[in-house]
């Protein structure tokens, strides 16, 4: 569908579905870097996306299925930070507590790389004017309310976010 003013802004429609935390920083990454360059950005939160507009963020990780993910420890010598250890799927998936375990390492690292959180990247998101719509459908169906959610979450079906995604430049699932 062609824009009808040529001067708008550009603009990104964002559909996020997935609320682990290696999963949640993609589209706010993306939302907030569009959104820096002056283009008009939207989220859709659906399945288990929904859960990062919550107020407290508590995304963890797991490497169970994930053997691309390198296990590197974000403290000690940097030949022992260097090391990547590779999880077997009987150990992720047996071990109580592993996926808590895989969850504070990812957060130390990103804390030692300047990694923003998902709360300050969601904030920043906001501070741009970053739309945070939460699918309704999705709601219902986990039984959540509007007031679980962040007030300026936004919340609307999967047609609220076609609306804005028709005029998009770029569309994303992520």
């Amino acid at each position: 569908m062609a824009k009808s003013n040529p001067n708008a802004p550009k603009r990104l429609a964002l559909i996020a579905s997935k609320g682990t935390l290696d999963w949640a920083y993609p589209p706010f990454i993306l939302a907030t870097a569009a959104a820096s360059m002056g283009w008009e950005t939207g989220i859709f939160f659906t399945f288990y996306g929904l859960t990062l507009l919550k107020p407290e963020v508590t995304a963890l990780v797991s490497p169970l299925g994930n053997p691309a993910m390198p296990m590197k420890m974000p403290f000690g010598p940097e030949a022992f930070q260097n090391i990547s250890w590779n999880m077997p799927n009987l150990l992720t998936s047996n071990a109580p507590g592993f996926e808590n375990l895989a969850t504070s390492l990812m957060k130390q690292t990103f804390k030692n790389k300047g990694v923003a959180s998902l709360e300050e990247l969601r904030d920043l998101a906001l501070e741009l004017n970053v739309r945070l719509i939460g699918c309704q459908m999705t709601m219902d169906v986990f039984g959540f309310k509007k007031d679980e959610f962040i007030p300026q979450a936004e919340i609307g079906g999967a047609a609220t976010f076609l609306e804005y995604a028709a005029d998009a430049d770029v569309q994303l699932f992520v």
